[in-house]
């Protein structure tokens, strides 16, 4: 695997990938971060033989404060344009990746933070960790679109048109998903979910990935037809088979290591 110069990647014997930024102080993200992310997302599997989940993290007090704000002082209409497609490209990386990612957060997510985070499939958050939208205080726009997927609507908008962030705590209270682990416990709790999610099939995880992807944006009854059309494509596959008689017979499953990417469309 090639090295990045703002994130540490460490893969276990399970295949659950870490992922850290690590840019000092705060994990800030600049142009040549947004550019490691997307390249890592996007091909998740140059991470290591049999990747199967990715935990995101961030290094030191902070799991991300936001924007490196330098770069948001130099931004024009001019330049700015391919700047936000970085931006975009960086997000959907994550979002998009071949396998769940599942977010621990600490400290502050702020900004671009909150976007990286709610670009997970879920988040684990300790308590007083925040998350925030400060882009009006700092003379910006965006992020409300991704907040969105972690919080109604209400919500979203006091928080973009305030600025102020909640803890993780006030923001279950209010009607957010999170996950609350103990003080200090986000990236421990969420590693014992991501050996949950290793230790199903495969292929199985990754076809799920790419099926609630693509249902996120359909009604009830266009996704589920979905979802089912892939049950039965699914259903001839010899994890299945694995799965159900391990089940019955009460003892660990033992899935083919392979993926078959025939069963992702």
């Amino acid at each position: 695997m090639k090295s990045f110069k703002h994130l540490r990647v460490e893969a276990d014997a399970a295949g659950v990938v870490t992922v850290m930024l690590a840019r000092k102080p705060a994990n800030a993200v600049d142009h040549e971060m947004y550019c490691e992310i997307a390249d890592l997302f996007s091909d998740i599997d140059q991470a290591g033989a049999g990747v199967k989940v990715v935990v995101l993290g961030g290094e030191g007090k902070h799991f991300c404060a936001g924007n490196d704000l330098d770069e948001f002082a130099s931004m024009t209409p001019e330049n700015g344009v391919e700047r936000m497609w970085r931006v975009r490209e960086a997000f959907y990386a994550i979002s998009g990746c071949a396998v769940p990612v599942i977010g621990a957060v600490q400290g502050s997510a702020l900004g671009t933070g909150l976007a990286i985070a709610a670009s997970c499939d879920f988040v684990v958050a300790e308590p007083d960790a925040r998350f925030g939208l400060p882009e009006l205080t700092v003379g910006v726009m965006g992020g409300a679109r991704h907040l969105a997927r972690l919080a109604p609507g209400p919500l979203v908008r006091r928080m973009y048109f305030t600025g102020d962030p909640l803890s993780a705590r006030d923001l279950l209270a209010f009607g957010g998903c999170v996950f609350i682990s103990e003080p200090g416990g986000s990236l421990a709790e969420a590693r014992r979910f991501g050996a949950r999610v290793a230790s199903f099939s495969p292929t199985a995880v990754r076809a799920s990935k790419r099926i609630l992807d693509r249902i996120e944006t359909m009604d009830l009854h266009t996704g589920y037809a979905f979802e089912q059309k892939a049950t039965v494509r699914m259903s001839g596959h010899p994890d299945s088979k694995e799965a159900l008689a391990a089940f019955r017979e009460k003892r660990a499953p033992q899935y083919r290591s392979e993926v078959d990417r025939t069963k992702f469309d």
